[in-house]
């Protein structure tokens, strides 16, 4: 009876044992999330700004970028400041795409300029009338006819000219006694512009001519008729421009943070819109000395050869200038479609963790752009995660989970108005943005909704003249959280002539419009946030409609109803 007791005690105890030895707490990472002190107090990590995986118990330097650490925060579920998690579900609606920040190879900074094509006013001819008189014929029909030097572009009745002529007869009889009234004659004919040939026929043939032949004094194409058969002219009236396109001017607009890097008889390589596969090189032959103070540029002028007559006026062209300074070798560089530009601020969103969905906004300073992006001067290191698709997407989850947002910098929740925006889960807050700006942005929108119906009917001239249009209205109603990029992309949308330069101006007009209206209270419309996965070459690309129907601006008839609402504005 005793062995059998002692077997179930040391039975009892053994059990005990094990399970203390299974079920004991230890000390993990999620444990020492809160430390207690002796006396109860509770003691948070602290974590680094930059590089949120790190986790210390005390205050210090950060161990990878010396910054100071701050705390990490509580019930929080782990995130640090101004980071924000999303659903996988979520994540998988916006279609998140990333890419690592990497180094530059020391490339040459290059100096990207948009612009068109003139003539060249140092070739330009103006054709005037030397006497009174009534136009008789035209042979110069429309506007861009080649002309030669030396051929008839229109006869003219000149009863100055008849008189003229009748005079030289006369003198002629009597040369030999009054040589100097006979020369006086002949010169005065001269300054009208008549040709030694045509005074000796005069002479050699006895008659008067009535109607005076006008010859082109240079070669070239026609480039205005300012007059029409029937009409009467004085002297000196003009009353055709020829214009020699042999040579043509390429004026681009250069912003002023440009201007110290680009300087007369640099080289610029030049290609044009219309012809993709060849390239042109001009020398910088004029800078303006005045900036525009509505664009903030100047005018940077090259003169291009024309032989064959390709290049041709009104032309949207491209120029690169090797700006003479190398990238150093490391040097980050942030992909173009990264970047969130918000007026004088450029930010990106950043995925801390390549693990987990959670993400942050972060504030960079940007150089020039080089081949792949732009160069990064500060707010990023190498080797971090940015958002280079769907960060549009983020800043709205953003918005409404009330962190820190582009629109937004101070962070704080808004009550939108949008509901289930972009797919991701909407959530309520307090504090709708107004402001001065909102009556300026709704007017915006009325002609962004003109320009969107203009593109669904792919109607080119109706969007170039709404974008012009909205860009006036944009000078007459500034707003520092829209004008510099907007405005950008709008005059990009006014200067192109064909349907896909247009749609993808369009497209970052959009997205930045978008991103302007969170947060903003909308009076007496509904609008429709809707996307295409197929714009974009598939990548896919969001607009604004006041309708729920889709009317696609990317692809007009082609797919007119391809698409989907991804978020209501309602009417306040």
């Amino acid at each position: 009876m005793k062995r059998t007791t002692l077997w179930i005690v040391l039975s009892i105890a053994a059990g005990l044992l094990l399970g203390y030895l299974v079920f004991a707490p230890g000390t993990t990472e999620a444990d020492t999330l809160h430390e207690h002190s002796e006396g109860g107090a509770e003691t948070s990590l602290w974590t680094c700004s930059m590089h949120p995986q790190i986790l210390q118990p005390e205050a210090g330097k950060c161990p990878i970028c010396g910054m100071d650490l701050i705390p990490a925060g509580s019930g929080q579920d782990g995130l640090a400041p101004g980071q924000f998690r999303l659903t996988e579900n979520a994540l998988a609606l916006a279609d998140i795409r990333t890419t690592r920040v990497g180094a530059g190879s020391g490339q040459t900074q290059a100096i990207r300029l948009s612009g068109t094509l003139r003539a060249n006013e140092k070739t330009i001819a103006t054709q005037s009338a030397y006497f009174d008189g009534r136009i008789e014929r035209l042979l110069v029909n429309y506007e861009g006819e080649t002309v030669r030097m030396g051929q008839l572009l229109a006869t003219l009745y000149a009863p100055e000219l008849v008189a003229a002529q009748q005079e030289l007869l006369t003198a002629a009889t009597c040369k030999d006694a009054h040589p100097a009234l006979y020369e006086a004659v002949r010169k005065k004919l001269t300054l009208w512009k008549l040709s030694e040939a045509q005074i000796a026929e005069i002479e050699s043939s006895g008659k008067v001519q009535e109607y005076f032949p006008i010859y082109s004094n240079v070669s070239g194409n026609v480039s205005e008729i300012m007059v029409a058969a029937g009409d009467y002219v004085n002297k000196g009236t003009p009353l055709f421009r020829i214009a020699d396109l042999g040579t043509v001017w390429a004026d681009f607009d250069a912003y002023e943070n440009q201007l110290d890097r680009i300087g007369e008889k640099q080289t610029l390589t030049i290609r044009a819109k219309a012809l993709p596969d060849a390239q042109f090189s001009g020398v910088i032959s004029f800078i303006s000395p005045v900036l525009n103070p509505a664009t903030r540029t100047a005018t940077v002028r090259a003169v291009l050869r024309n032989p064959a007559g390709r290049l041709k006026p009104g032309m949207f062209v491209y120029g690169e200038l090797a700006s003479g300074q190398a990238a150093k070798s490391g040097s980050l560089v942030l992909p173009e479609s990264a970047v969130l530009w918000t007026g004088e601020r450029s930010v990106v969103y950043l995925k801390p963790d390549p693990m987990h969905p959670v993400f942050e906004m972060r504030e960079v300073s940007l150089g020039p752009a080089v081949e792949g992006g732009y160069l990064v001067l500060s707010g990023l290191q190498g080797g971090e995660e940015v958002v280079t698709q769907g960060a549009f997407t983020l800043d709205a989850a953003a918005q409404l989970q009330g962190g820190k947002s582009m629109m937004n910098p101070g962070g704080g929740k808004s009550a939108t108005g949008h509901e289930a925006h972009l797919g991701l889960p909407a959530e309520n807050g307090q504090g709708t943005r107004t402001g001065p700006d909102s009556a300026a942005f709704e007017g915006l929108v009325s002609l962004y909704l003109g320009l969107k119906d203009a593109l669904v009917a792919s109607d080119t001239e109706k969007a170039r003249a709404v974008a012009g249009t909205a860009i006036s209205y944009i000078d007459d109603h500034p707003d520092g959280n829209l004008q510099p990029a907007l405005r950008e992309r709008l005059r990009d949308l006014s200067r192109a002539t064909d349907l896909p330069n247009q749609r993808e101006a369009f497209r970052q007009v959009s997205e930045i419009l978008i991103g302007s209206g969170e947060g903003m209270e909308h009076h007496g419309r509904t609008l429709y946030v809707q996307f295409c996965p197929m714009a974009n070459d598939n990548k896919g690309a969001y607009w604004l409609s006041a309708q729920a129907e889709i009317r696609n601006p990317y692809f007009g008839d082609a797919m007119l109803t391809c698409g989907e609402n991804r978020a209501t504005w309602a009417a306040n």
